[in-house]
């Protein structure tokens, strides 16, 4: 029955949902109606970082839940867990990330940010990347890269340019016009594929040079998915705006995006409130944000992001596969046919392991597991893939 109402009451995004009927999720696990288990081995598209409910996030939610919900729109109360967080978020990041303006998801953080940098700078320029995926609303839509998802929308933001991901083309378009460069580090749904480091550090001295900002996409890649707390630190190179979420609330929802105070005065002044949120920074989804990363900070979780790594790209050869990409657990494997793909994918929900094709690529396994995984597990499902993989190919 709830099957029926599923489809008749909620609005769909495709013909093909995956359907299941949760009923419970722990850990690396999720439940359903018909008494089966699966290992999410996406962690609900890199959030679950901790596993599902995790015991320190349910005992904060449990804690701001008996104190109060929503009082007030964002900026105006002095709210708790709203401090707390973001304390502990910004002792943790470079100097130059001085405040954090909390929202309710990805999309609303990049669509800040874009705002941020025109007021900041006074110009309209902004240039993205092909293949690049920040969000479907209109400004994160207007910077993602893909004609595809574009097309019915249009027309979006004016004067956005497109660059050749690790291109040197993109240097010739950011100049003194420019407000922003906005990217991915690590190209999530574009396929997994990091940015060369020297050349994101040119993109970092372009910028620097023409006053445009630049601006990281770290919502998938953030709170410890590629083996450090943003992926940023692997290249040396500091954005001026930094957007996260996802992994941020440990299951609840949250975004946000931190910068300097010099930057964010431009949010104050003409006019005033010129940036609003009703539910941004809510102090439950607060409460759990701060509990996570509490948690994440004091495990070895870093490490096992690295060790997830290792094993995956020893274990996941031969024929069939091209190639492994990818930092920490945020991998991509890429597989030589989408018929391939298709089979393995569905052969590994058949055993019980949930795993996740991109929006860009029809031959690339997403891989992501929570990093509470047991080495046990991790064997487990590495070695189910694997069996898969050589049955098809």
């Amino acid at each position: 029955m709830n099957h029926l109402f599923f489809k008749q009451y909620i609005a769909q995004t495709s013909d093909f949902p995956i359907g299941l009927e949760i009923t419970q999720a722990e850990g690396v696990f999720v439940y359903t109606a018909d008494q089966k288990k699966y290992m999410d081995f996406i962690s609900g598209i890199a959030v679950s970082s901790l596993g599902h409910r995790h015991p320190k996030v349910v005992e904060a939610l449990h804690q701001q839940i008996d104190k109060h919900l929503h009082v007030m729109v964002y900026g105006e109360f002095v709210q708790k867990p709203q401090v707390e967080f973001a304390k502990l978020l910004l002792e943790n990041l470079p100097v130059q990330f001085e405040q954090i303006y909390l929202v309710n998801s990805g999309t609303e953080a990049n669509e800040g940010a874009l705002k941020l940098a025109k007021k900041f700078t006074g110009r309209t320029k902004l240039i993205a990347f092909k293949n690049s995926y920040h969000g479907d609303t209109h400004g994160s839509l207007s910077v993602t890269g893909r004609d595809i998802y574009r097309d019915p929308y249009l027309p979006l933001l004016p004067n956005v340019h497109f660059a050749e991901f690790n291109s040197d083309e993109v240097f010739d378009l950011i100049d003194h016009e420019t407000a922003a460069v906005i990217m991915e580090p690590i190209q999530g749904e574009g396929g997994v594929i990091p940015s060369k480091k020297d050349w994101l550090q040119h993109v970092r001295e372009k910028c620097s040079e023409m006053s445009a900002l630049l601006i990281f996409d770290e919502i998938q890649s953030g709170f410890g998915r590629t083996g450090k707390l943003f992926a940023f630190e692997h290249y040396d190179v500091i954005p001026d705006v930094l957007c996260t979420a996802k992994a941020m609330g440990g299951g609840m929802p949250i975004g946000g995006f931190a910068s300097s105070k010099q930057i964010f005065q431009t949010f104050k002044y003409d006019p005033p409130l010129n940036h609003v949120t009703t539910f941004g920074g809510h102090p439950v989804s607060c409460a759990a944000a701060h509990a996570n990363l509490k948690e994440l900070l004091r495990g070895d979780y870093f490490e096992k992001a690295l060790e997830i790594e290792r094993k995956a790209k020893s274990k996941l050869k031969g024929k069939g596969i091209v190639e492994m990409r990818g930092m920490g657990a945020m991998l991509g494997l890429e597989l030589e046919s989408k018929e391939l793909t298709e089979k393995v994918v569905m052969d590994c929900f058949d055993k019980g392991i949930l795993l996740g094709w991109t929006l860009h690529s029809n031959t690339l396994v997403r891989l992501a597991p929570p990093l509470v995984i047991s080495d046990g597990d991790l064997e487990w499902a590495l070695q189910t893939i694997l069996g898969s993989i050589k049955k098809f190919a």
